[in-house]
């Protein structure tokens, strides 16, 4: 699967945010950037995000925030893991 530049910026949003709690949201401003205003607009769409400028993370964007923080962590220790031969 090929990721075009769309996919990894919703990946580094999704992969950023923090979900120790489910209170903390994303709230973003008209003046933002451009790119930021967009990505987040597509999360939304995708029923990840509650608001188009950003709000909470719906049941399934958690799941899949959960999902992308856990592989992240799995690729970034992957080299301390004994050599598969």
């Amino acid at each position: 699967m090929h990721w075009n530049q769309e996919t990894i910026q919703e990946l580094e949003i999704l992969a950023g945010l923090d979900l120790t709690t489910t209170m903390t949201g994303i709230k973003v401003h008209k003046d933002a950037e451009p790119t930021m205003i967009a990505t987040i607009e597509r999360l939304h769409g995708k029923r990840l995000m509650t608001q188009s400028d950003g709000g909470y993370l719906t049941d399934l964007g958690r799941e899949a925030a959960e999902h992308i923080q856990s592989a992240m962590t799995i690729l970034s220790t992957a080299s301390f893991l004994p050599q598969i031969e």
